[in-house]
């Protein structure tokens, strides 16, 4: 009787005799088909417990408020979706709405990303084919909750080609409570970030995906993916310069292939199409200098892919030959080609860049130019304080994540660290495109964590080895194959099958010599640093939680402070669309356009869209001129009624007074006899206070926020909550405006234009 040693994958089994053999080779397939099983199990319980995670987050605003659409932008997107809901997908497309930018009118279908309302429509569709009642309002509320899973998903599946599906499991758990994305994904926010960041990370899978694979099906789904993502969000642009960059850089470092050819090329042309069957893009997909840097390396790749193939086909002789006769002839085609760019782009004054582009690549041009972009509060630069608050530890991992896509450097691995190196940047600029780095860095520090739990568990199984061969005396041939495979082993991931994870563990093997020895930790280093990660990940849980359910979960409309609600938005656009004609025209500042024509379904002037910077800074000049004046404008606009928002009386911030100046600026930009030192005192400060500035003083924000204040009792006579100081002027009387409403907690205050005094008239008849 003979006995044999055999291993897999460290274990040990005995066989007794040559007969037994096929059936020890049976029972390790069958045991290695359980194994496989058992981990499928434990990935798909893993990735339902993410997903799980990632929608329950984002509840607290339903649970501690109620089922209620958030902020301003939102509330175009669910009065669209409604319309949708009633009159169908093709009069969406046509639909011309008369209710906004008064007398001018609105294009829906032309000026809108369609991505975010098809998409709820379309929800909303199949709820009512299978017989589920729900109102179209409920669809929009729960819409990001859901596609937040979709995100973590898609950031799975990104991650699994980059580096194995550890990495991608970590990854995905960050980024479901990771605040910076919670911040635009609560219940109620139904804005175009709602999807348009699971269509990013989506379509970022599906690029590297055909990196891995060359296939031209997974090509075709890139396509399908990124026009959804054009359809979806703005930020588009930041996809058709990241993928550019990826291929520059795969060109630089000598790393072109079919492979990158398959996933580009087509992606180029067929991207380019997708852009222009959106109308609110159209032919700038192909006029616009954002999309240039595409076409340019679409170029460069095929003469770089032409250059080695006729290297290949051609002698040395005959190639240098070639090479010559091309770079004459290419270079004067070139010059020609580059000339006629030039001219075309030099023509524009803002050489053929939209103003929120050129916004990104000078962080100044903004409060130079065009101070409505640089009067969002989202589009401020951040401070460090919000870094460590919307990515908390991720924010500290990153880096390492990124020197590990280096180890070894593949094209997936540097396509995800050019991501987060430029969302970095970009994030830099404007506190929106925190948005955008906060997958690059979930992904980042997944991968570190990823690796540190590798490198760890690898620790511990060697550990467990060495204490078995000291308390036998010897090692087994088994346990010495197993200790050998780990040390030889330098896979940046254990997952295996994967091919992206397969592949940069051959490329390791091939590159590193086979006895090449690492070194692992001792058992009690191990447990410490389990321990750590264990704490790091609580602590970042914690503050995700803790981030959504008090930060981010508040809608603004409606509020509390001091143990009470504070419904007054509400009361407002219900007062005026009950007690307000139905034809009537409602002024107020762009802000609150789309909130006014959902809510209160009257006609405003002007909206959040701000296609028309003119019409906004007629309504900026109006606000800031005196009340006489501002009569006029708004005669003129044929404006019936005028509301300001004040939180002097119970300490609101974000009121018209503190966005005064931001009408100022907006209305100097096209009147110049706006001057903004005309509202200041005489140290260029801005104050309510008895040493303010003349042009304040007079101003109809001024008028219509503090009328009546002094007789509030606010401890102080005239005391606003908000500046910290006694209002300077006080005991004025309107004349061409009149009081019809001012909410509970008088943050909202109507008025009506009244019709012009006899005295007015009658001097107009003696002229």
């Amino acid at each position: 009787m003979s006995a044999s040693v055999t291993t897999d994958g460290g274990s040990v089994a005995l066989a007794g005799g040559p007969s037994s053999g096929p059936r020890t080779g049976a029972v390790e397939s069958k045991s290695r088909r359980s194994r496989s099983t058992s981990e499928k199990v434990a990935l798909v319980a893993c990735l339902t417990a993410i997903c799980v995670l990632a929608s329950s987050v984002r509840l607290f605003s339903v649970i501690k408020y109620e089922s209620v659409i958030h902020e301003f932008d939102p509330y175009f997107n669910y009065r669209v979706t409604k319309f949708l809901s009633k009159e169908g997908f093709y009069s969406t497309w046509n639909f011309f709405d008369s209710f906004t930018w008064y007398p001018l009118g609105r294009v829906i279908g032309g000026t809108m990303y369609p991505g975010l309302i098809f998409t709820a429509g379309a929800v909303w569709n199949l709820l009512n084919w299978m017989h589920i009642p729900i109102d179209v309002q409920e669809v929009c509320v729960f819409t990001a909750p859901v596609f937040a899973a979709f995100c973590a998903l898609a950031t799975f599946l990104f991650m699994r080609e980059v580096r194995g599906s550890g990495a991608g499991l970590v990854s995905a758990a960050l980024i479901s409570v990771v605040p910076s994305y919670i911040s635009r994904s609560v219940a109620g926010s139904f804005d175009l970030e709602a999807v348009a960041i699971f269509a990013l990370m989506f379509v970022f899978f599906l690029y590297v995906k055909t990196l891995n694979t060359g296939s031209l099906a997974w090509a075709t789904g890139l396509f399908f993916g990124y026009l959804y993502m054009v359809a979806s969000w703005g930020g588009y642009s930041f996809i058709v310069n990241l993928l550019p960059i990826h291929c520059l850089a795969c060109i630089v470092f000598g790393r072109v292939s079919y492979k990158l050819y398959v996933a580009y090329a087509p992606f180029v042309v067929m991207g380019a199409l997708a852009c222009m069957n959106i109308p609110v893009i159209g032919f700038n997909a192909v006029l616009m200098s954002e999309h240039f840097a595409s076409f340019f390396v679409f170029g460069l790749l095929h003469v770089v892919l032409l250059v080695q193939y006729t290297k290949k086909c051609l002698t040395p002789e005959a190639f240098n030959a070639a090479k010559r006769a091309t770079l004459t002839f290419g270079a004067v085609v070139a010059s020609a080609f580059v000339l006629i760019v030039v001219s075309y782009v030099a023509a524009s004054p803002t050489f053929g860049w939209t103003g929120r582009s050129l916004s990104l690549l000078d962080p100044t041009y903004a409060s130079k130019y065009i101070p409505i972009i640089a009067s969002v509060s989202e589009h401020q630069p951040p401070t460090w304080s919000m870094y460590f608050t919307d990515l908390h530890v991720a924010a500290l991992l990153a880096p390492a994540g990124l020197i590990i896509c280096f180890m070894p450097l593949t094209d997936t691995s540097l396509f995800l660290a050019l991501y987060g190196v430029t969302a970095v940047y970009f994030s830099g600029v404007m506190v929106r495109l925190m948005l955008v780095l906060a997958p690059a860095v979930c992904c980042l520090s997944g991968l570190a964590l990823s690796e540190a739990l590798s490198y760890l568990s690898q620790s511990l199984v060697v550990a467990a080895d060495e204490s078995e061969k000291s308390r036998t005396g010897s090692g087994t041939p088994a346990v010495k194959q197993q200790k050998d495979e780990s040390e030889v082993s330098s896979a940046a991931t254990p997952s295996k099958g994967k091919k992206s994870g397969g592949s940069a563990a051959r490329n390791a093997e091939k590159t590193g010599s086979p006895k090449t020895k690492r070194y692992f930790l001792s058992i009690d280093v191990v447990a410490a640093g389990f321990l750590s990660i264990s704490m790091l990940l609580a602590m970042f849980f914690r503050h995700g939680v803790y981030v959504s359910g008090n930060m981010y979960s508040s809608p603004s409309i409606v509020m509390q402070a001091g143990g009470r609600v504070i419904d007054d938005f509400r009361e407002a656009y219900a007062w005026m669309r009950f007690n307000t004609p139905e034809d009537a025209r409602i002024a107020s500042w762009w802000d609150y356009g789309y909130q006014t024509t959902a809510m209160a379904n009257r006609t405003v002037l002007v909206d959040n869209n701000t296609w028309n910077n003119t019409h906004i800074a007629t309504v900026g000049k109006a606000m800031a001129s005196s009340e006489k004046a501002a009569w006029d404008i708004f005669e003129s606009l044929d404006a019936d009624y005028v509301f300001v928002i004040f939180g002097g009386l119970i300490g609101y911030p974000s009121d018209d007074v503190n966005k005064f100046l931001w009408m100022v600026r907006i209305g100097g930009g096209e009147f110049p006899e706006i001057q903004e030192s005309d509202y200041l005192d005489k140290h260029g400060a801005y104050r309510i206070d008895a040493g303010m500035g003349e042009g304040l003083r007079n101003s109809l924000v001024y008028k219509l926020s503090f009328y009546r204040f002094w007789d509030m009792p606010t401890g102080r006579k005239g005391f606003d909550r908000v500046r910290q100081t006694t209002i300077g002027y006080q005991d004025f009387e309107l004349e061409y405006f009149e009081e019809v409403l001012t909410t509970s907690n008088w943050m909202v205050r109507v008025y009506k234009r009244k019709k012009a005094p006899n005295a007015d008239f009658a001097m107009e008849n003696v002229l």
